[in-house]
């Protein structure tokens, strides 16, 4: 897997946690999913390492995950408001929060890159996240994303295949 999508799904899990249980601390808590996702690379939990062990340093991968998906997490958070204009309107009677969570930030996600990402090209965009959705959520969820980023890419003014 290359390194854009494996930063998209750490993305789109961090967005979920967030979602559905927003710490009060932004940073503390990216750290804190950072940290699991190196352990849980590693073959570890937090139990095996405990409080006092620390982690070794990330390797090159690791850091140019982190390095693409932390402005994709923040950015989202960031324009959530706007975002979940942008789904309700292509969602017709979808209630976002009956949407399932899974769904809902992905969808946030790939928005986000398509209106405020002008360094992606929005097909790439939305192929990540319908690949995604097929990945960590139903059978239906990448024609539901499909459809909804589609409507979206068709009222975006600049080249949905080029970058700028």
């Amino acid at each position: 897997m290359g390194q854009r999508r494996e930063a998209r799904e750490r993305a789109v899990q961090f967005l979920f946690q967030y979602d559905l249980n927003p710490p009060e601390n932004l940073e503390g808590a990216l750290n804190a999913f950072w940290d699991s996702q190196r352990a849980a690379a590693l073959g570890n939990d937090k139990a095996t390492w405990g409080e006092k062990t620390e982690l070794p340093p990330p390797n090159a991968e690791e850091s140019a995950v982190r390095l693409f998906a932390e402005p994709l997490i923040r950015g989202t958070i960031e324009n959530r408001a706007k975002l979940d204009e942008e789904i309700m309107k292509y969602a017709q009677n979808w209630d976002l929060h009956r949407m399932a969570a899974v769904d809902r930030n992905i969808l946030r996600l790939a928005i986000y890159e398509m209106l405020f990402r002008e360094d992606i090209p929005p097909v790439v965009s939305i192929n990540e996240a319908v690949d995604i959705a097929k990945k960590f959520s139903t059978d239906d969820s990448g024609k539901f994303v499909n459809g909804i980023l589609d409507k979206v890419k068709g009222e975006l003014m600049r080249p949905a295949r080029i970058i700028k």
